[in-house]
């Protein structure tokens, strides 16, 4: 008789299916190919446990066969998949597909592309300073422990992190690094490679199809020891894997919004549970969750106060946007930030400067009837690029800019608010002679773009650099002296009970790119609310201040991390019916709450629109 075995098929169902096997050669973990559905079509699955099943109404397939392209999971694997399934409430069938590479493994074709490692001269270890010691005589590399490596900007995070790895490698085990942001990978990349040269494998998402499938066999075959990338890295298998380290652990890219949503962070810390090894979790600004489990014990805190080489943190000034303002500059431009410029220009030092908005403008209104042009497909205003650009960064919808309003036909659109596009127009205009560069999706759309914009930085080929959040944390740029926040109060007002969080994050990790070397640097924050705690704590280099405060606020209103949040997304054609369908879930959520006398306080409140309340012709309400 043959064995049955529980599959778990690609498609949105959570049921696991049973299959018979004829072949003789599985065990769970195996990656198959199975019939599905009435018309038998192929899909991929993977097989999960034997079949306790011994009569079933329905037929019970045979399995075609173990899937050629893609190799058996290990034990430990396939029970993190299990958890990353039942945690976030996606079928097992789905989240298995996140592990294997997109393309078959072998391909003739020779890449016309810069190589994604860099083939640099390796350099010899630089001395440690007395915390990045302390640190790491801290950390044990035997067994798993969740640490909080707290160190400010500059203090040699890396450095730590590299040694660690050498320790691992010693040992003949792997290890992993995941950082928020591609643009953070081709400088942490060149860094490593100047250490351990041609031993490590890089994923993420600005990589062809093939160079992730080559990259992904290499770390998994062992070739390569050392794993560097984006979030999707995390579901590489590594053989013996020894040491996962999450760089800028308190970035909300660290967060998957579509198809299985997880948090790469704290799958991470599950996997290396599993795996039995160390993780790190190193930030100058952690996750006020972190923090707190740092602060009760959960995770072992390590500090490192002072930047490397007794490099001083930039001195922050704030500059009250409302004041009085001089009439030769734009709006957004403060006479003290822009001397600072002129200043850094004529000492051949380089400048960033940082608005996380791209575009123009980010909308065009009819100052005569008040109209404003709105996405037909989203419930958010069209942004405008160049001149008479209009465009959707949801869906992508374009339209051209008219002269006349549309609507009262009276009056004329008029850029409304401030982009990326026009402060590089702008400072094109005052500082002609200037080398600026801009940053953000719309000009940086390719990894030989990013590592472009990087060398021109580095070679000071740059002396302006204009970006969104791009160029926010991460980057290391010794000649950078100078960083302006041209609109600190952009994150003030997001309706998320984490904005003042963000919000301080963001002005310091920005802040930070500025003095990394021996030149001493300067920040300065244009903001309307100088007093707002974010920028008064950050202009303080204070996060322990920060914390406290934030924290007896979650407490009062029991926000995370004293209170849990679920948040139900639903979304439709019909926003009458997505309505409807909220009211239903709501009141068989009460229905059931009032059956469980024992629980917890829990309030269910909702159906109201989400915040954007239409993408893409859909309506979207949340619960």
């Amino acid at each position: 008789m043959p064995h049955l075995w529980q599959v778990a098929v690609n498609s949105p169902i959570r049921n696991l299916f049973t299959y018979s096997d004829e072949l003789g050669s599985l065990r769970p973990g195996t990656p198959v190919t199975v019939p599905f559905g009435p018309s038998n079509r192929k899909v991929t699955g993977l097989v999960i446990d034997a079949s306790q099943e011994t009569s079933s109404k329905f037929e019970i397939k045979a399995i075609f066969e173990a899937h050629p392209e893609r190799p058996a999971l290990s034990p430990i694997l396939l029970q993190w998949l299990q958890w990353l399934s039942d945690y976030y409430i996606h079928p097992l069938g789905q989240v298995q597909e996140m592990v294997f590479p997109p393309l078959k493994k072998h391909s003739n074709r020779v890449s016309k592309k810069a190589p994604i490692i860099p083939t640099v001269d390796k350099v010899e270890p630089p001395s440690l300073t007395e915390e990045q010691e302390n640190v790491l005589q801290q950390v044990s590399i035997d067994g798993f422990q969740t640490h909080l490596l707290h160190g400010v900007t500059g203090s040699g995070k890396t450095e730590v992190y590299i040694r660690l790895i050498e320790k691992v490698l010693e040992q003949g085990k792997s290890a992993m690094v995941l950082v928020p942001e591609i643009s953070l990978t081709p400088q942490l990349v060149h860094r490593f490679a100047e250490r351990f040269t041609d031993n490590i494998a890089v994923i993420h998402s600005q990589l062809t199809d093939r160079e992730k499938t080559n990259q992904w066999w290499s770390a998994f075959e062992g070739e390569k020891k050392l794993l560097i990338g984006a979030r999707s890295a995390l579901f590489c298998p590594l053989p013996q894997l020894g040491l996962i380290i999450v760089d800028e652990e308190h970035e909300p890219s660290f967060k998957q919004e579509e198809k299985l949503k997880y948090n790469a962070r704290d799958a991470a810390i599950k996997r290396a549970q599993l795996e039995d090894c160390p993780i790190i979790l190193g930030s100058a600004t952690p996750s006020l969750e972190s923090w707190n489990n740092a602060l009760t014990g959960k995770f072992k805190k390590l500090t490192m106060k002072n930047r490397v080489s007794e490099r001083t943190l930039p001195a922050v000034q704030t500059h009250f946007l409302g004041g009085e303002r001089d009439s030769s500059l734009p709006y957004w431009l403060s006479r003290e930030l822009f001397h600072k410029i002129e200043k850094n220009l004529e000492d051949k030092h380089q400048s960033a400067l940082f608005l996380n908005r791209r575009g123009m403008a980010p909308s065009v209104q009819c100052f005569s009837c008040g109209f404003i042009s709105m996405c037909p497909n989203c419930d958010i205003t069209l942004t405008l690029h160049g001149q008479h650009h209009l465009v959707c960064h949801y869906c992508d919808y374009h339209e051209k800019l008219t002269d006349d309003c549309p609507d009262c036909t009276e009056g004329s659109l008029q850029a409304y608010g401030l982009g990326t596009e026009a402060v590089e127009k702008d400072l094109q205009k005052l500082f002609p002679e200037a080398r600026i560069f801009r940053a953000d999706r719309d000009e940086v759309h390719s990894r030989e773009a990013l590592e472009d914009m990087i060398a021109g930085m580095e070679k000071g080929d740059i002396d302006i650099l204009v970006g969104t959040q791009m160029i926010a944390k991460g980057l290391d740029f010794p000649n950078l002296t100078l960083v302006g926040l041209v609109l600190a109060d952009v994150a003030f007002n997001i309706p998320d009970f984490r904005a003042s969080e963000r919000s301080f994050q963001l002005c310091t990790q920005v802040s930070g790119r500025a003095g990394r070397s021996i030149h001493p640097g300067e920040v300065i924050i244009q903001t309307y609310k100088t007093k707002h705690p974010s920028i008064a704590f950050a202009k303080n280099h204070d996060f322990i201040g920060f914390a406290e405060q934030e924290l007896e606020n979650r407490k009062t209103f029991g926000y995370p991390p004293f209170g849990k949040i679920a948040s139900l997304r639903l979304s439709g054609l019909q926003a009458a019916e997505v309505e409807g369908l909220g009211k239903t879930l709501v009141h068989f959520g009460e229905q059931a709450l009032s059956h469980f006398k024992d629980l917890p306080e829990v309030k269910i409140m909702g159906p109201t629109p989400a915040p954007l309340a239409r993408i893409k012709n859909r309506y979207r309400y949340h619960i």
